[in-house]
């Protein structure tokens, strides 16, 4: 490709940096008026307390959409939610072709099934290994290992110098699942000379190496064949080598394997669709279950993280249909504690405690898990391998950006950049810099519909659930006069035997009744002026009752 003497190499977040998870990376080339772009991954993240009802948070893809046009394609590097669960969700907005390796391409295919889009949303297979030829950029796929089979660095090479994004890795010289980490060919991009390397900072202030999946399979297999009645483990359904080491250490102590939920199944049918798990025994299914020894059957179970609808948090509350846990049972956590969650997963585990089930936590049994993120000892060794020019840290908070870039200086990387989401860093020509900043903000999966970041459903959700609720009803007759009510109930607030409840209604009442008093006969026969009055009474007694202002619901009737 003839190089523009305006021509520029840069990338843009819009998701994954400034915080972990909903990584959606952008590269462009070309002049700022007539960029080529790639997509880097497309993912999700989830809500937390902070959100109610919401359960899936999109990035916003406004800036790229707007150029929907000049998108070359969507590369995939793995097949984790937080890199692939937004494709379903955003891609009518972009509508460009998607590259992935087969297991990624699997689990793909059955979302799009999911929502009409899989005829639509062209899927290229990629190979381990293979390239992708993309207007001026070329990627080669590299193998690395991490917590999930085919993870995949990319090696993009431009007119103008070649990246290395690694997406999610980790150095495990054994990962069980799918070959190590290709060292040599990042040691030859190295001799090629590597422009930056934007790279994952999740563990970066976490020293020494993450461990290997080997090590976790033997001790969870000596864990194992030491208890005796039934067996449940939680983990990440897309650890899939995870998966495999609990069947075969369940296996190996006469134990079979019962897969509990429905991501557990769906990972389990995309690991066999490429050649994983072809020699265990078939599973039980969850209603077999139930008629096997304690000591002869092992629940593989989804909801290590305290979700209120995953199995496990269905079998603490004692309502699944097929599985349950007591008295001389056991549930090991093969999984760690994600920032957030550790309310939900505390409550989870006493829900099991208090049935009698004895717990294993890899704070009790180290060895149990561990990370699929690279630690300090393995970014290092990462970057002796590159020797890239420009350190660009990704997929961390913004304490572990800053840290990263600290790390690269010390290990005397040249350039360093921490973009925050929105961030555009032009990489080539010239010393690497933040040149522009572009709207990067929030979409809520709310009941299905995609809304707004903070808009007024969810404002109203939050404000109900910290303040509750009152409702008031009034009846007005022809006249404007009152001919039943007001009536005023509450949802969410308290009381206490000096002042019951229902005299505190009885007193909004009293104040909305007042309110309508000093209204003028023209108000009265206006719904919205009495609406209002009757709103601003109710809030005023309710700020001087309970120290806080209460959704107001109003209702006018008129006879």
């Amino acid at each position: 490709m003839a190089r523009n003497g305006r021509d520029e190499l840069v990338f843009l977040p819009l998701g994954g940096s400034n915080e972990i998870g909903m990584n959606f990376n952008l590269y462009g080339f070309g002049p700022p008026d007539d960029r080529k772009w790639i997509v880097v991954d497309l993912g999700v993240t989830f809500g937390d307390q902070t959100t109610p009802g919401v359960e899936i948070i999109l990035p916003d893809p406004a800036f790229i959409e707007a150029h929907k046009d000049d998108i070359l394609g969507i590369v995939l590097t793995h097949a984790h939610e937080d890199h692939i669960g937004a494709v379903a969700w955003l891609w009518p907005r972009i509508k460009a072709p998607l590259y992935a390796t087969p297991f990624t391409a699997f689990l793909l295919r059955e979302k799009l099934r999911e929502t009409d889009l899989q005829g639509e949303a062209e899927i290229t297979e990629v190979p381990l290994g293979g390239s992708i030829k993309l207007g001026p950029f070329e990627i080669d796929l590299i193998t690395l290992t991490h917590s999930i089979p085919e993870p995949n660095g990319l090696a993009i090479r431009t007119p103008l110098g070649t990246v290395l994004h690694t997406g999610d890795w980790k150095i495990d010289p054994d990962p069980l699942l799918g070959g190590p980490t290709d060292e040599e060919a990042i040691r030859r991009l190295g001799d090629e000379g590597v422009l930056a390397m934007v790279c994952d900072s999740t563990n970066v202030f976490v020293d020494g190496v993450a461990g290997s999946e080997a090590g976790v399979r033997e001790a969870l297999s000596k864990l194992i064949a030491g208890l005796k009645g039934k067996i449940a483990v939680a983990c990440f359904a897309s650890n899939v080598a995870r998966m495999d080491s609990v069947i075969r250490a369940a296996e190996a102590c006469g134990r079979r394997v019962c897969l509990v939920g429905r991501s557990m199944h769906r990972m389990a049918a995309a690991a066999k669709s490429v050649g994983l798990m072809a020699d265990v025994k078939d599973f039980v299914s969850e209603n077999e279950a139930g008629y096997f020894p304690g000591d002869s059957i092992l629940y593989l179970c989804t909801g290590s993280q305290g979700e209120p609808r995953a199995a496990l948090s269905r079998i603490a509350e004692g309502n699944h249909p097929h599985v349950t846990l007591g008295e001389g049972d056991h549930c090991i956590f093969s999984s760690r504690v994600i920032p957030g969650n550790e309310i939900p997963i505390r409550n989870l585990q006493n829900k099991l405690a208090d049935r009698g089930v004895r717990l294993y936590t890899e704070r009790d049994h180290p060895g149990i898990h561990v990370s699929g993120h690279p630690c300090r000892d393995e970014l290092a060794e990462m970057y002796r391998w590159a020797r890239p020019q420009v350190a660009v840290p990704t997929h961390g908070e913004r304490r572990h950006l800053l840290e990263h870039v600290a790390f690269a200086r010390d290990l005397q990387v040249p350039q360093q950049v921490a973009p925050r989401n929105g961030d555009m860093v032009r990489l080539a020509p010239g010393r690497a810099e933040i040149i522009d900043e572009v709207p990067a903000g929030r979409l809520f999966v709310d009941a299905g519909v995609i809304t707004a970041e903070n808009g007024p459903a969810l404002r109203e959700r939050r404000h109900a659930a910290y303040n509750g609720v009152l409702s008031v009803a009034v009846v007005l007759d022809g006249k404007g006069r009152i001919a039943s009510g007001p009536q005023v109930r509450a949802l969410g607030l308290p009381t206490d035997e000096d002042y019951p409840l229902d005299d505190v209604l009885d007193d909004l009442a009293d104040e909305a009744e007042d309110a309508l008093g000093r209204l003028a006969r023209e108000a009265l026969g206006q719904d919205e002026a009495v609406e209002t009055a009757l709103s601003r009474a109710v809030k005023k007694a309710s700020q001087r009752i309970w120290g806080r202002r209460p959704v107001v619901e109003t209702t006018v009737l008129r006879i």
